[in-house]
């Protein structure tokens, strides 16, 4: 199976509806995101990616074998953090475990140090979605510390992971 990422198309609403639809994916992300999501709530975010402004977002879908399997992004932070970028990503269900996600993490990095002047990209996952944080350690993000009590999502107080890639110098 081969993983690409790629500029997003509004073609591509359909499918991404039904991956983010998934309610144990919207489990391991952060709130706002409609539930169930729609072929126009899809619709809505692949315009804002798309016009969104590309110093600043760099959002991509994940491919696996030309089919939309999932999204990733990395944005821009502002102010004294303006060469850092947050790192965000999903993948459906069906394509857990099967190596796409380091990948298309290495994708991104690749394509935002080489295009931008960015010299650290971050991730915080929850603490407990342990195949996170397995997918930044191969994709070469190191561990730097543990944010505790840094969420409320369902409910649950939870702790979060701080993870980073920086530049090769």
């Amino acid at each position: 199976m081969t993983c690409k990422i790629r500029e997003w198309k509004l073609e591509d609403a359909e499918d991404l509806a039904a991956v983010i639809s998934d309610k144990d994916v919207q489990d391991n992300l952060r709130d706002g995101i409609p539930y169930p999501y729609t072929r126009e709530d899809a619709e809505e975010f692949i315009s804002a990616m798309l016009s969104a402004d590309r110093n600043k977002v760099f959002a991509f879908a994940i491919t696996a074998d030309e089919k939309v399997a999932g999204s990733i992004a990395v944005f821009r932070q502002e102010n004294i953090h303006s060469r850092t970028g947050e790192l965000g990503y999903y993948l459906a269900q069906d394509y857990w475990g099967k190596g796409l996600m380091p990948e298309a993490v290495k994708q991104i990095c690749d394509y935002v140090f080489c295009n931008t002047d960015m010299i650290r990209i971050f991730a915080e996952p929850f603490a407990q979605n342990i195949r996170s944080c397995r997918v930044l350690e191969k994709a070469g993000f190191q561990y730097e510390g543990t944010l505790r009590c840094n969420a409320v999502k369902n409910g649950l107080v939870m702790d979060m992971k701080m993870y980073a890639r920086l530049r090769d110098r």
